[in-house]
């Protein structure tokens, strides 16, 4: 489910959390961590899906009390609930594996009731909700817009979700723009997502190799590096490019089906996102310059296989 860039930065933050330690970095320590940080997005995204989904459902929850009144107005017994008919809500709600996701994270257990009424209100007072309710028949593009816009415009803007993923999520920071590009990819095709599966055999492989060869080989990745750095302190240098530049050398060397002209624009683009402004050019230069050195050496092999997703 998650991609092989969600894969690098999840191995970078593992990297990060160890190296903020005072001990050496255990491999087997690491690998543990890796898998809770993985555990900890997978719960993340669970719990996005669902509390989308209650959103959406509302609207029966808010028709049945507005009818319930003592006295109730036209409008209390005439509320639309076209929403929550939703035809790709209920593609997903009634998942196999994103059922079985539900039941073993309990989602419903964090939600909160005021805040998921108000984000509902939110939505049956937007011009958006008016003319998807306003529209007699479903199509695909419309089913789709609307819970795009419940995510993009309701909730993510909202402070006070924000807060509550905040008090909740420990890891919703650093997942925020993998959860977002995540959310939006599974409701254009939710049918390709297995929340079994939330990351497959051949990528957790790939998580796996690169955390425990980037510990391992620490001392040959900083052999390589610092007779690069010239005038450069490498103790003043950003301990998160260090760590970039480290799993950098490690795809280099030994992950022989990824090219390396891949390697360097994934981790010139994860400095970008994650570091300081002026990382993505040192990344650049330092892993561009590294590289050279090892394909004059002979040192850097590579394979083609066709079916390799790494």
């Amino acid at each position: 489910m998650i991609s092989r860039r969600n894969i690098r930065v999840k191995v970078m933050q593992t990297l990060y959390t160890l190296d903020s330690k005072s001990d050496d970095a255990n491999p087997a320590e690491a690998v543990r961590l890796l898998r809770k940080q993985i555990d900890q997005s997978r719960r993340l995204f669970v719990y996005l899906v669902y509390f989308l989904s209650e959103v959406a459902k509302y609207s029966e929850k808010d028709a049945l009390k507005k009818a319930s009144k003592h006295l109730p107005t036209e409008q209390d017994l005439n509320i639309n609930t076209k929403i929550a008919g939703n035809e790709l809500l209920w593609r997903i709600v009634e998942e196999r594996s994103y059922v079985a996701a539900c039941a073993e994270t309990k989602p419903a257990l964090l939600i909160e009731e005021e805040l998921l009424k108000k984000t509902y209100q939110a939505l049956a007072l937007s011009e958006e909700y008016t003319d998807y309710i306003d529209l007699q028949s479903r199509n695909k593009k419309g089913e789709k817009d609307i819970l795009e816009f419940i995510f993009t415009d309701l909730m993510l803007p909202n402070d006070n979700f924000i807060s509550h993923l905040e008090e909740h999520f420990i890891n919703w920071d650093d997942d925020a723009e993998m959860m977002n590009v995540l959310l939006l990819n599974f409701l254009q095709k939710p049918g390709s997502y297995n929340f079994d599966e939330f990351v497959s055999k051949e990528k957790w492989d790939f998580a796996k190799g690169l955390l425990e060869t980037t510990i391992e080989k620490k001392a040959l990745s900083m052999g390589l590096l610092k007779p690069k750095l010239k005038n450069w302190d490498a103790d003043r240098i950003a301990a998160l490019d260090l760590i970039i530049i480290e799993m950098g050398i490690s795809e280099f060397l030994f992950f022989e089906t990824i090219p390396t002209r891949v390697t360097i624009n994934e981790y010139i683009d994860l400095a970008k996102d994650y570091s300081t402004p002026q990382s993505g050019q040192f990344i650049n230069g330092i892993l561009d310059n590294i590289h050279k050195e090892l394909t004059a050496e002979g040192k850097i092999n590579k394979k083609t296989f066709k079916n390799s997703t790494l």
